[in-house]
């Protein structure tokens, strides 16, 4: 792997609303330890934050996280906070809100509509900053995001916020939330091998919305991360590229759309390197066909 390749910029670049970013972005949740939430032990607080420096050098603008990504020790704002403020110009930092965590840490019911400004407020203490580039609203198992969104819509209104996106949505979830306010991405789970995701990944392409998917690497491992035997299809592909499998993984995910991003999260900074890398993975006809065979038919 040389310096050449290891770039964010690789990936190339989409426009968040008027914000550009590289479509190589990274996700904080696994900064706070070595499993997400409470669980695992705390990471070391150092490397975190040299993981976080080590990402923008490499030309990360795009970082994901959330209030709600703490461990006993640790809190995703403040490492991203104390390893890179003062932020640069190019950072876009998206934040979500919606599911809530006590002080020990356990889920609690999703905030309402009128307790968001709260989370929103409590992203901005712990960032630092005066407004929040992008906040997406994760929906936890509601029909309707009306209200919620629409609490959102006016805390844009008021300047707290840049842009929107939403969450572990559907298709009908969005075309609610467009009748709202802008909607300038959509996150939601979508891998190799996780079922279903094309119908959004295609709405999104239609409509010029960002599509960023979470699990990308990890799969059906999720907040487990990827503790499942690898494919073999995913194998054989990494072998002729003489690469790991979650490049491969990334790469596949960049190639479903210009308009898709990946955040990748990590607390290595090996790991960190060859996530990045993959930006500059170009997969042939044959790997692609190979790696889609593996798709369920729920697509």
């Amino acid at each position: 792997m040389t310096a050449d390749t290891v770039a964010a910029a690789a990936a190339g670049t989409w426009t968040l609303g008027d914000l550009e970013v590289n479509r190589l972005g990274f996700g904080a949740m696994r900064l706070t330890g070595s499993a997400p939430f409470h669980q695992g032990a705390p990471s070391d607080r150092d490397r975190a934050i040299g993981v976080l420096r080590r990402a923008v050098e490499l030309g990360v603008n795009h970082i994901d996280t959330a209030d709600f990504y703490f461990s006993r020790l640790r809190s995703a704002n403040e490492l991203i906070n104390s390893a890179l403020a003062p932020y640069p110009d190019d950072l876009v930092i998206a934040t979500k809100v919606g599911p809530a965590r006590d002080a020990d840490g356990a889920w609690t019911a999703p905030a309402r509509p009128d307790q968001l400004r709260g989370q929103v407020e409590a992203n901005l203490r712990g960032l630092g900053r005066d407004h929040l580039d992008l906040v997406n609203l994760r929906l936890m198992g509601q029909d309707s995001l009306a209200e919620h969104f629409g609490a959102l819509a006016e805390l844009r209104q008021a300047g707290l916020i840049r842009h929107l996106g939403i969450s572990h949505v559907r298709p009908e979830h969005l075309a609610e939330a467009l009748t709202i306010a802008p909607v300038v991405c959509v996150q939601n789970r979508y891998g190799i091998d996780l079922p279903g995701g094309a119908p959004m990944l295609h709405d999104c392409a239609a409509r010029g919305i960002a599509f960023v998917p979470f699990f990308s690497v990890a799969g059906a491992g999720c907040e487990a991360g990827a503790v499942r035997p690898e494919r073999d299809e995913v194998r054989a592909v990494a072998r002729a590229h003489g690469v790991s499998p979650a490049r491969v993984r990334l790469a596949w995910i960049l190639h479903q759309g210009a308009h898709v991003l990946a955040i990748p999260g990590t607390g290595h900074p090996d790991h960190l390197a060859d996530n990045v890398a993959a930006g500059a993975l170009r997969l042939t006809e044959d790997d692609l066909t190979l790696l889609d065979a593996t798709r369920r038919p729920a697509d």
